[in-house]
């Protein structure tokens, strides 16, 4: 099969930093087909040579394993040709096309990794140049819009121009491989789905941290903030893989149906449950890693009155028979201890106590997501220490370390995504329909911090937010994992 990859934005940061180092690594894996071109788009006056050498440089700031070494680069190189255009002139659309129809590939792949503004008017373009033909995929990377609004206007662009089979919403998450094993781990095995419901689980937990500051997105993360850029989209995607019915079979949109059901059962907002459930953060000055760093609001192209949110806690609830009166709890934030994003499922304890245990201990399941990816079931078991009033019980723990397991076997989630656009696989892709319902659940939170003097509450860099965080959750009698 062959196929044209175009990358609008081919020389911007999400296109080095992430794309071609994943197709390099599809390339490398033999997994990429092999009658294919990658082409860069963008305003930058470069020549297919002059692009090449400019990835090749850029190649250099990759991790050491996904480098290529020069006589690999040179094979994969061979793909890489540039378009410059202007996005602004629909003239400009002409030449993409000729480029384009000299090939006349299998699939063409339109790749937008560009400012999301862009968006409805590369799409328009497209459409206009009829560039939008059935062998047509086009990938969207987010945050598509700021609120419902301004997504629905992008959605209904999208719908103008092409069918939705062919546009992959694309939410990196979704392509890693411990979310892939949640789904087998609920839907392949007999083990956990009958305990699955709010009779055995006392709460769930979804925890993405990053100990990084805004680097240099300071401009656009100053508009967006952790609740537009985190929870609106790769949390609630989690959630939804985490709550959602079992599908009646692997089919994209039976997986979409079953996703959009837990969205539109997620408990609305009330002023009263914004108060109490709902915490906004914004870091200040501290120390990282024995480093000191700057306040949020001193960082390049933020505004120094910023009311912008570096991180966000909250609890929801779904509103159906598995999960009625579960919390499930939320938070992402910058600037905290680490770079940490993991699920922790959190088990009723037995109901009737025949042993001694530590105190809060429980049974548990891990989802790591990164740094690493695997699973972690902690369970009590009897040691060898006996007191006068019984047995006491020991926390231990079974690991599955995937990298570890699968080693070589595995792939990373872009590059994951990027196969599956091009093979047409839309399973791990978002549909308009559940972005919406995600917007449509958010919208509360935005319009109530609109309407809030207070403003986000200081945390200091390099710690896990606010304590406001905390006590949210205690007033449950749970805790965060680092707080056991």
């Amino acid at each position: 099969m062959s196929f044209d990859l175009v990358l609008f934005g081919g020389t911007g940061d999400l296109a080095w930093r992430k794309l071609m180092p994943a197709l390099f690594q599809a390339f490398r894996h033999g997994t990429l087909p092999k009658d294919g071109r990658i082409i860069g788009v963008a305003r930058d006056d470069l020549g297919d040579e002059q692009y090449r050498a400019l990835i090749q440089g850029r190649f250099g700031e990759v991790d050491g394993a996904k480098r290529p070494s020069p006589e690999e680069f040179a094979r994969f190189a061979q793909l890489l040709h540039f378009v410059r255009m202007d996005l602004s002139k629909p003239e400009e659309f002409q030449r993409l096309k000729a480029t384009l129809e000299a090939r006349a590939a299998d699939t063409v792949v339109m790749y937008l990794a560009v400012a999301p503004q862009l968006f409805t008017q590369a799409i328009g373009q497209l459409a206009a140049a009829g560039l939008n033909r059935p062998n047509v995929r086009m990938v969207l990377e987010k945050p598509l819009g700021h609120d419902l609004a301004s997504n629905r206007e992008i959605n209904d662009t999208v719908r103008r121009a092409f069918g939705e089979n062919q546009v992959f919403r694309i939410d990196h998450y979704l392509g890693k491989p411990a979310v892939q094993n949640l789904f087998a781990l609920r839907f392949g095995n007999a083990l956990f789905e009958p305990i699955w419901r709010r009779e055995n689980i006392a709460n769930i937990q979804i925890t993405m941290a990053e100990d990084l500051g805004v680097e240099q997105r300071g401009a656009f993360y100053d508009t967006t903030g952790a609740l537009r850029d985190m929870v609106q989209n790769h949390a609630l995607q989690l959630l939804c893989a985490l709550a959602m019915e079992p599908p009646i079979n692997a089919h994209a949109d039976a997986i979409r149906d079953e996703k959009l059901k837990v969205l539109r059962s997620l408990k609305p907002w009330s002023p009263a449950d914004l108060a109490q459930h709902v915490v906004r953060g914004q870091y200040s000055a501290g120390v990282i890693d024995g480093h000191a760093v700057p306040a949020y609001r001193d960082e390049a192209g933020v505004d120094p009155e910023s009311r912008t949110e570096t991180f966000v806690a909250l609890r929801a609830e779904i509103a159906n028979w598995r999960w009625a009166g579960v919390p499930f709890y939320i938070r992402t934030g910058k600037r905290l201890p680490g770079r940490e994003a993991c699920i922790v499922v959190n088990f009723r304890p037995a109901p009737h106590a025949i042993f001694n245990a530590p105190r809060g201990a429980a049974n548990k399941l891990v989802i790591n997501l990164q740094p690493r990816d695997g699973l972690q079931l902690h369970l009590l078991a009897q040691g060898q220490e006996k007191r006068r009033n019984g047995h006491t019980l020991t926390p231990v723990h079974l690991d599955l370390d995937f990298d570890k397991r699968f080693g070589s076997e595995r792939v990373g989630a872009y590059e994951r995504l990027l196969l599956d656009v091009i093979d047409g696989r839309l399973n791990l892709f978002v549909r308009s329909d559940e972005q919406e319902e995600a917007w449509r659940w958010v919208e509360p939170i935005l319009e109530g911090w609109a309407n809030d003097d207070n403003g986000p509450r200081l945390y200091n860099a390099g710690t896990w937010g606010p304590s406001a965080a905390s006590a949210m959750i205690a007033r449950d009698g749970a805790s965060w994992p680092e707080e056991l």
